[in-house]
């Protein structure tokens, strides 16, 4: 077994790699196209193109085996990887990071179902804690490393680099991997029907708009386009229809629904969802935040800003292992999904009232209660959402939790990113004034070189209207743990199996 869960995890172990190297490096990479304003394009398509997949992956793997869903994810990934490797524009490197968000979306899910056909639900948070130990060590490995490989031969490299290594990583589970295969009566009940005709493609079509429409209301709002834009109006109105749409067809017309509604309903699918998806909004909006910080105030290197991020993904390790020991000991969860986001919220509290622009080693370390909130709810949530549910429905029910984290993760970005700019843009729109004023606050909001070139009392206003927008951003990731906390205490304890 432990064998089996070091091959499925070497692309978690990769692809979080590659998400923590793009935190990190999406301003640098920005900059250099002199397109800083449209840096969280690079971390935001990435997590469209996964959320607007993730649902069918549960439903393909019912379909056509795990295996072989998991092989197709890490093609996607790896070519989308070597693609932005090699584009010569941010439109380039864009667009590889939305091919490599298709995989994205079928290497994490994928794997969590893996563990549910393998192990006991007692079992499950502690393998679930192994795929946090691999997910966060390719986080705590992937921002300086990559940050190191941009200081010296360039950022391309982090990306191209992770072509080969993903080829590793599909030979792993092609050679070593045995097929699973769900027990859904639907799955066998009808051999004679094809495989495609049972993928509803209708209802995945609408789903896919809907949540793409409503993270780019996120992105766009108040940051490229104004809040009351025709066009904010315009994709709002069109989320809602899409979403009517999708409900009308997964209740009257699919046969096989993508997602099937009446599972909100059931034991704490509806709460676990939440609870991961307010907790995942804290967590990334601090770890998209953290090395701008450093990169800001301390002019610090990439690979220095990226190292900044290793406690709270040090954090993330001790709360998963801490609560697969206890849920195995216990089988018990609830307290732990309270204690996250009450966690995480501590986190949130000490950046607005500590990061002053001068923090020290210890004052770093305040992000480890983010992660630690966060291993505990990413483990607990997912041992809560299995609890009491029909294991034919384990595959799809999964996929919606990884699609509330992942919806979680664009909004957390989107939200703290349009806090911060605008906030910036306000503060020093009304500490510079004269001549050239607006050519320096246009250059400080595109080019964080261009921070660090500043000398004297110029310097210090920028910086300091940047900790300002920083402590208003900081104020949304302290209301989103908040919610999961609020959200934890509704939580059903059910026995585990």
């Amino acid at each position: 077994m432990q064998l089996t869960s070091c091959k499925i995890c070497t692309g978690v172990f990769l692809a979080n790699a590659d998400g923590s190297f793009v935190l990190v490096t999406n301003g640098v990479i920005s900059s250099e196209f002199g397109r800083l304003e449209d840096a969280s394009w690079l971390v935001t398509v990435y997590m469209l193109s996964m959320c607007a997949l993730q649902p069918l992956c549960g439903k393909l793997s019912d379909i056509y085996g795990r295996k072989s869903v998991l092989l197709a994810s890490y093609a996607f990934f790896g070519a989308g990887c070597v693609y932005s490797g090699v584009a010569r524009s941010l439109l380039g490197v864009i667009i590889g990071r939305t091919i490599s968000g298709i995989g994205g979306a079928g290497m994490m899910a994928i794997v969590s179902i893996l563990i549910t056909d393998l192990v006991p639900q007692r079992e499950v948070a502690a393998w679930r804690a192994y795929v946090n130990i691999a997910a966060t060590t390719g986080r705590s490995l992937g921002g300086p490393a990559g940050g190191y490989l941009t200081d010296t031969v360039g950022w391309r490299w982090s990306f191209a680099g992770q072509g080969p290594l993903i080829g590793i990583a599909g030979l792993l589970v092609f050679f070593g991997l045995h097929d699973t295969m769900p027990t859904a009566p639907s799955a066998t009940s009808d051999t004679k029907k094809s495989k495609l005709s049972r993928i509803d493609f209708f209802g995945s079509f609408l789903l896919a708009v809907t949540i793409v429409t409503v993270l780019l209301v996120l992105d766009l709002g108040g940051q490229k386009v104004p809040w009351d834009s025709p066009y904010i109006a315009g994709l709002s109105i069109l989320s809602i229809i899409f979403l009517i749409g999708f409900c009308l067809v997964e209740v009257y017309i699919a046969s096989e629904p993508v997602f099937p509604l009446y599972l909100l309903r059931k034991n704490n699918i509806a709460t676990s969802y939440a609870s991961l998806g307010f907790s995942t909004i804290s967590q990334v909006g601090i770890m998209y935040t953290v090395p701008r910080y450093f990169q800001i105030t301390r002019n610090s290197s990439v690979a220095a800003a990226g190292a900044q991020l290793v406690p709270a993904v040090v954090g993330n390790v001790v709360g998963g292992l801490i609560t697969g020991i206890s849920v195995k000991r216990t089988g018990r969860y609830k307290l732990t999904v309270v204690l996250a986001g009450l966690i995480s919220s501590v986190a949130s509290t000490l950046l607005i009232l500590r990061w002053n622009g001068h923090t020290g080693f210890l004052e770093s370390l305040y992000i480890f209660p983010g992660g630690f909130g966060q291993g505990l709810s990413q483990a607990a949530n997912f041992v809560g959402m299995t609890a009491g549910l029909e294991k034919e429905h384990y595959a799809v029910a999964t996929s919606g939790l990884f699609l509330s984290g992942s919806i979680g993760a664009v909004a957390g970005v989107s939200l703290v990113n349009v806090v911060l700019e605008n906030m910036v843009k306000r503060t020093l729109g009304k500490r510079l004034t004269g001549p050239g004023s607006k050519e320096i606050i246009e250059k400080a909001i595109k080019d964080v070189g261009y921070i660090g070139s500043l000398k004297g009392d110029l310097r210090d206003i920028v910086v300091s209207c940047y900790v300002t927008g920083l402590k208003y951003s900081y104020g949304v990731t302290l209301i989103s743990a908040s919610l999961s906390f609020i959200v934890g205490l509704a939580v059903q304890e059910k026995k585990l199996d």
